[in-house]
């Protein structure tokens, strides 16, 4: 069976965002002594992924 794959697209201000809530996750659970290897791979894959340019068409209404 296949594995289903989400793609998203987020701005650097969403990247950031998504990066200090998973780094709070993983402080908390580091603080309760909990395991933190889920959390880490998915927030090295987050850090780790490239920014890529896209072109915005801007449309005029009149």
């Amino acid at each position: 069976m296949k594995e289903e794959v989400k793609i998203l697209a987020f701005d650097r201000y969403e990247v950031g965002l998504i990066v200090n809530a998973l780094n709070e996750m993983r402080n908390n659970r580091i603080a309760l002594n909990e395991d933190t290897t889920f959390i880490d791979e998915v927030l090295t894959r987050v850090i780790d992924t490239p920014f890529k340019k896209r072109h915005l068409r801007i449309f005029e209404c009149r």
